[in-house]
């Protein structure tokens, strides 16, 4: 936006960043809430142990993606009115990324436990690998590659 000042900028980006934690929280509340239920399923006990060990990362992968999304909430709260909406911009658009990492971990993870309980390990083994391109690709892959192509072009004046 050309005649954006500074505190439009940074309004207009929190509101960005708060709708994108919008649309992650709720995947990631019903993902901890199938993990929270799993243990207590009948099927749990025939798991080996390298089943129990994946699914224990899936479930603290959960935990820690569920703290650090809504950090930036309380970030927020406790940092109200201090006028410093840059900094909990930066701070905010961290945690983002790292919950979402750890989001990452946990579907891959439950997608290795789930995909070896009803196949064969050598399957897991596969989907759990394309599962984790496809995050590494669309999450990671392409902003960056987006952000290498940005470097390289020539900045228009304004």
């Amino acid at each position: 936006m050309p005649d954006e000042s500074s505190e439009d900028r940074h309004n207009r980006e929190l509101i960005e960043l708060l709708n994108e934690l919008r649309v992650a929280l709720p995947g990631v509340q019903v993902l901890f809430a199938f993990l929270l239920a799993v243990p207590f399923a009948n099927g749990f006990p025939k798991l080996g142990q390298l089943d129990r060990d994946i699914f224990f990362v899936a479930f603290i992968a959960t935990a820690l993606s569920t703290v650090v999304l809504i950090a930036p909430s309380s970030y927020h709260r406790l940092r109200w009115r201090r006028h410093d909406k840059e900094r909990m911009l930066v701070v905010s658009n961290a945690l983002t990324i790292a919950g979402l990492a750890c989001l990452a971990l946990a579907i891959t993870s439950t997608v290795f436990v789930i995909t070896d309980f009803l196949f064969h390990r050598a399957w897991a083994a596969t989907f759990t690998s394309v599962v984790a391109l496809a995050f590494l690709a669309l999450w990671y892959g392409l902003p960056l590659a987006s952000a290498i192509q940005d470097r390289r072009r020539p900045r228009r004046p304004r």
